[in-house]
């Protein structure tokens, strides 16, 4: 798949961009108009399943949607407060509903922005890419990496310890305080064990001739195609163009401290 296959750099400079773009940005439109476009990628032509979309996507909604009232709900004075609207049953003035909806779509859009680099991107795909493309080091990059790794080794190490703890006759934890308890029982164990791991680790990278050098070959090589920068311009092309929309039918504003 197009997005999929693009380089990780490349893409997440993409969307560092367009949230530094977005950032200057305080209306309404622009960013809902790029937050559709950014929703057509990922469901059309990233084909990311939508029940898993909607799954990692509801929270940010839920907090748009508190950010959003609570805006409205404590505003500061609008400059122009005989133009207003009845929503809800009130008078709210139109310039906080602007503000208002302005945040939230920025959050949204943001959002989707990171939703659609995580689920289209092999995070160790993206740290090797970073060494070779942007030249991070090597120890930094494969700490990262085996910390990754470690993960869900940790949780499996967890399960492992509560198993122990109850076939020593520790029942489980019924109140808050004895949950509390039960977990500082679980992090010494937890904490010994990833340090040993760790040593391990460590001692096997040296053995294999591991030295943090710059200079080293990689068995997975990324490169930058003519398909990577197609993306970032397309991309960038398509939020000038709603900016410059935005701008024509009279609801673009740059951000100059209203917050």
């Amino acid at each position: 798949m197009y997005i999929h296959n693009l380089n990780p750099s490349i893409k997440a400079i993409t969307v560092i961009l367009s949230v530094l773009l977005l950032t200057m940005v305080f209306d309404p439109i622009t960013p809902f108009l790029f937050l559709v476009w950014i929703w057509i990628l990922t469901i059309f032509v990233a084909k990311v399943n939508i029940k898993k979309y909607l799954l990692y996507f509801s929270p940010f909604f839920i907090f748009a949607a508190g950010m959003f009232w609570t805006n409205i709900a404590f505003a500061n004075e609008p400059i122009n407060p005989t133009e207003v609207v009845s929503l809800f049953g009130n008078t709210i003035p139109i310039e906080d509903i602007q503000t208002a909806l302005s945040l939230s779509h920025r959050i949204l859009t943001f959002a989707s922005l990171s939703l659609l680099f995580l689920l289209t991107t092999n995070v160790v795909h993206f740290i090797l890419s970073l060494m070779q493309q942007c030249k991070l080091p090597p120890k930094l990059a494969y700490g990262i990496l085996a910390g990754y790794r470690f993960l869900p080794m940790i949780k499996d190490e967890l399960v492992l310890i509560k198993s122990a703890h109850r076939v020593r006759g520790i029942n489980r934890a019924k109140t808050l305080k004895e949950n509390v308890h039960q977990y500082k029982r679980f992090i010494v164990p937890l904490l010994a064990s990833s340090i040993r791991k760790a040593e391990r680790t460590a001692i096997a990278m040296e053995s294999k001739g591991f030295t943090g050098s710059r200079e080293r070959t990689f068995y997975r090589q990324f490169t930058v195609t003519t398909k990577d920068w197609l993306f970032m311009i397309m991309m960038l092309t398509v939020l000038v163009t709603l900016i410059t929309l935005a701008w024509q039918i009279g609801y673009f504003r740059w951000y100059t401290g209203e917050i």
